[in-house]
């Protein structure tokens, strides 16, 4: 498995591929992560990425994901990765779409192994609240990552 790590406003990335597909994103950085790595996909996602930090607009679509999960988290992680930078969907919306319950949605949002390029932080409670993010700086990274999305629309 290849990885390569990048700072950010939301600290320290690392990103995990597997041959042309990203598999993982960690906040931290992996002992031996490059800065710089010959995988392709490794390099597209930290250009990608770099780009969203500062302009608030993503490309992920351009990346091919394999994150592994049960066919019920890939389910949502698929609506996830519908949903446009500055736009946010209940954990309600996503259950309706998939015919299943919000607590399970958000069990699957917590176990998003792809976070930021898998955006898990669109997901937010039926009231308008933000509701919870596992990572990073928790509830204050996903805060940083809305405002930076509904700043760049």
């Amino acid at each position: 498995m290849d990885m390569i790590s990048l700072k950010t406003p939301v600290g320290e990335l690392t990103i995990f591929a597997e041959a042309k597909n990203i598999t993982a994103l960690c906040w931290g950085r992996g002992a031996d992560a490059p800065r710089q790595s010959e995988n392709a996909a490794l390099e597209l996602a930290r250009r990608l990425l770099v780009e969203y930090f500062e302009t608030g607009h993503d490309q992920f679509n351009k990346l091919s994901f394999d994150p592994h999960g049960t066919p019920f988290q890939k389910s949502v992680w698929g609506e996830m990765s519908k949903i446009k930078a500055g736009k946010t969907k209940s954990y309600g919306e996503i259950s309706t779409i998939l015919s299943s319950g919000p607590r399970a949605v958000g069990g699957a949002c917590g176990a998003n192994p792809i976070p930021i390029l898998i955006p898990c932080h669109r997901i937010i409670n039926a009231d308008g609240s933000q509701g919870y993010y596992s990572g990073g700086d928790g509830p204050y990274t996903k805060k940083l990552l809305l405002e930076l999305e509904r700043s760049s629309v």
